[in-house]
């Protein structure tokens, strides 16, 4: 069964930084896509990062700059560093894996295109 664990959140002031980790177990983690996605009070879930298997990274154009993407495939763990953060990085983060982005072909930062999903990391920057 898969089963992936954030942790990292906290509660920061502009300009602060966090590192988010994602603990991944029960499937061949270095297969998979990864990627972080956030939800703010009132809004959609929206794509953040994500990397491909072979660690090729994609971020959404309100984190580039600001945001880095690793994995450890040796440790089965997902990283998210915030930097420069902002009061509109406020949101619940998550980790999702997608298991099917060798057969599709690439990854994406769509919610729809990730199966599995963690149960949330609150992140709260204050001005």
């Amino acid at each position: 069964e898969v089963s992936l664990a954030e942790s990292g959140g906290g509660s920061v002031q502009a300009g602060g930084s966090l590192r988010l980790s994602c603990a991944a177990s029960g499937y061949t983690y270095r297969t998979y896509c990864m990627g972080w996605f956030r939800q703010a009070p009132g809004k959609e879930r929206e794509g953040v990062a994500a990397t491909g298997s072979l660690g090729d990274t994609r971020y959404a154009n309100c984190v580039k700059g600001r945001f880095s993407i690793s994995r450890d495939n040796a440790k089965n763990t997902l990283y998210l560093q915030m930097n420069t953060l902002k009061p509109e990085d406020t949101a619940m983060y998550y980790c999702a894996a997608d298991s099917t982005c060798r057969r599709r072909g690439g990854f994406t930062l769509s919610t729809s295109d990730y199966n599995y999903w963690g149960q949330g990391t609150q992140v709260t920057v204050s001005s």
